[in-house]
C-alpha cells in the first residue's frame, strides 16, 4: 500500500499487479432487481487457499448478482473459466508492462495473447492500463501511460475489436484540493498536460474515466458516520449551496470538479475500486465487520438508486467493491479483510448480492455480531485451521445421529457452496443447536469454534435458539434421543460401580 500523498488522506497505490482476490468484486448499477444489478467486484489473488477460478465463476454466476469483475492481470486461467458465463471481465496491464506496450508492436502483441484468445466468449469489455499510476510518482510510467493507452486502443481496432475499451485507475491523489468539493481540482502541473490529453482520450473513444474513492482512508472519528453514509448533520459546499450527506458523493463530486475545470464533465466516471475492512489491528477499532456492511451495503443502495451526486444527479456510476475474496498473503490485517467472501464462498457479511435476494444495504447482513444486550444468539462453525478430513468425520458423525441432513444433500438450501467447510458448518451448527447449545456440544475435537455472527445466506437459514431452534430439534429422529440417553445410561452405570 503506497502512502497517501502530501495532497490528500486518500489511499493512493494499494497494490500492483499481478494480485488476484480483491474485489469483489463486483459491479453496481440502477436500481437493485433481477434486471438492473450496476454492482462488480475486484477478483484479486494475493492468497494461497482460494477455490479454483472455475468454481469462482459458476459461483458468482448461479449464486450472486455480479455480472462483471476486475482482475489484476490477465489472468488466462481466470479469463477461460468466465466464459460463457455472460460476466463482464476487466483486465489490468502490469506497471511495469506500460512502456513497452506505449510502442504499437508490443501492444498488438499484448492484445493478441491477452484479449484475442478469450474475446468474445469471455466478454472482456475493459482494459485497465495499469493501477494508480500516477502515485507511483515514476516519471517513466507517467510518460508512457498515455500513449501505451492510445497504443492499446490502436492495436484493438487493428484487430477488429469495437467493444473493448482502454482505461486507466487512479487515486484520488490526483486532486490537489478536494474540501469543499467545488474546489476540486487536479494537482498542478498535471492539470493541462497529464488529465487534459486523458480525458480528451476518454471523450474521443467513449471510455470511462476510472478512479478509485476510498472514505475509509479519509475519515476521522468524528466523520465516521459521514463516511459510512449513517445519518449525520452533512458537510455544506458554500459555493454550490449543497449540503453533502456522505463522503462518497463528496469525493465522486471534487472529481467531478477537477473534470469540469479543465472541459472534460461531459466524459463517463466508473468507480473502479471502494470499499471497507472488517478487521484490522488492535489499533483499528473502526475495522470491523459492523462498519464493513454498513459502508458497502449503504453504498450499494446509493449507487443503485440512480439518485447520484449533487453536482451529477440522476446518473449511475458502474462501480467495483474491493474485494470478492479475504486474501491471507497481503501485508496486513486491514488488507487481508476487505473480501465479501470467505475462500469458502461464504459471505463474510451480506450486503445483498446473492441472488435471489434484493440488496436492502445493511439490513441484509446476516453477519452482524448483535449489540450488547441483544438476544443471544449463537452458532457453531468450523475454526479456521480444521482439516477437510477433520471436518469430513463431523459431518458424518452428525448425520448419523439423526440430526437433518437434508438441507446439504444435492437439492437442499445449504447445498451450494458445494464444499466440505460449508456443509460441515451447517451440520456442526444443528447439532448444537439440537443438543442444547453447551460449548462443549461445539467442541468436535477442537475443530469447532462458537461464534455471533450468523452464518446464514441466500435461502440457506441456520437454526439458533428460540423459533428456529424448534424447527431443528422436531428434524431430529428418536435415534438422536436414544443416542444421547444411552450416553447418561453409560455415564450413570460408571458412577454406580463406585459408589
Amino acid at each position: 500500500m503506497a502512502k497517501p500523498s502530501a495532497f490528500t488522506t486518500q489511499k493512493m497505490a494499494k497494490h500492483s499487479p499481478p494480485k488476484l482476490p480483491s474485489f469483489l468484486l463486483i459491479f453496481f448499477t440502477c436500481h437493485v432487481t433481477s434486471t438492473a444489478f450496476f454492482i462488480g467486484v475486484n477478483y484479486g489473488t494475493v492468497a494461497n487457499n482460494l477455490p479454483p477460478p472455475p468454481q469462482v465463476a459458476t459461483f458468482l454466476k448461479t449464486q450472486t448478482n455480479i455480472d462483471r469483475i476486475k482482475i489484476f492481470d490477465a489472468n488466462p486461467d481466470i479469463l477461460n473459466a468466465f466464459a460463457a458465463t455472460n460476466i463482464h471481465v476487466t483486465v489490468t496491464v502490469a506497471n511495469g508492462d506500460i512502456p513497452a506496450v506505449s510502442k504499437l508492436p508490443a501492444a498488438q502483441s499484448w492484445i493478441s495473447n491477452n484479449v484475442l484468445p478469450f474475446h468474445p466468449q469471455t466478454k472482456i469489455e475493459y482494459i485497465a492500463v495499469g493501477n494508480e499510476v500516477l502515485a507511483t510518482s515514476d516519471k517513466s510510467l507517467i510518460a508512457h501511460l498515455l500513449p501505451a493507452m492510445k497504443s492499446l486502443y490502436r492495436a484493438l481496432q487493428m484487430a477488429n475489436v469495437s467493444d473493448v475499451k482502454v482505461s486507466t485507475p487512479h487515486s484520488l491523489g490526483i486532486l490537489s484540493s478536494s474540501e469543499p468539493p467545488s474546489s476540486g481540482r487536479f494537482r498542478r502541473g498535471y492539470d493541462k498536460v497529464i488529465f487534459a490529453p486523458i480525458l480528451e482520450f476518454h471523450r474521443q473513444t467513449k471510455s470511462p474515466f476510472m478512479v478509485n474513492p476510498y472514505p475509509y482512508f479519509g475519515f476521522k472519528p468524528e466523520t465516521l458516520n459521514y463516511a459510512l453514509f449513517k445519518p449525520n448533520a452533512g458537510v455544506f459546499d458554500p459555493v454550490t449551496g449543497m449540503n453533502y450527506t456522505n463522503m462518497f458523493d463528496a469525493q465522486m463530486d471534487a472529481v467531478y470538479s477537477a473534470m469540469k475545470r479543465v472541459g472534460y464533465e461531459d466524459v463517463d466516471i466508473l468507480v473502479a475500486e471502494t470499499g471497507w475492512p472488517s478487521a484490522g489491528d488492535p489499533n483499528q477499532p473502526d475495522n470491523n465487520l459492523q462498519n464493513a456492511l454498513s459502508y458497502n451495503g449503504n453504498l450499494v443502495e446509493h449507487v443503485n438508486s440512480g439518485k447520484g451526486t449533487p453536482l451529477m444527479p440522476n446518473r449511475t456510476f458502474e462501480t467495483y467493491i474491493f474485494s470478492l475474496f479475504n486474501e491471507n498473503l497481503k501485508p496486513s490485517i486491514s488488507e487481508q479483510n476487505f473480501g465479501l467472501f470467505k475462500p469458502d464462498l461464504t459471505p463474510v457479511y451480506d450486503v445483498g448480492i446473492l441472488s435471489g435476494e434484493q440488496a436492502l444495504g445493511p439490513t441484509a447482513g446476516k453477519a452482524v455480531p448483535p449489540e450488547s444486550g441483544g438476544s443471544d444468539r449463537r452458532w457453531c462453525v468450523p475454526g479456521s485451521d480444521a482439516s477437510d478430513a477433520a471436518l469430513q468425520a463431523n459431518i458424518d458423525y452428525v448425520c448419523s445421529t439423526g440430526v437433518d441432513c437434508k438441507p446439504i444433500q444435492e437439492g437442499g438450501p445449504c447445498f451450494n457452496p458445494n464444499t466440505v467447510r460449508s456443509h460441515a458448518s451447517y451440520a456442526m451448527n444443528s447439532y448444537y443447536q439440537a443438543f442444547g447449545r453447551h460449548d462443549f456440544d461445539c467442541d468436535f475435537n477442537h475443530t469447532g469454534i462458537v461464534t455471533s455472527a450468523d452464518p446464514s445466506y441466500a435461502a440457506c437459514d441456520y437454526p439458533y435458539q428460540g423459533l428456529k431452534l424448534e424447527k431443528s430439534v422436531a428434524g431430529v429422529s428418536l435415534k438422536l434421543f436414544a443416542v444421547k440417553l444411552a450416553s447418561l445410561i453409560v455415564i450413570l452405570i460408571h458412577v454406580l460401580m463406585f459408589v
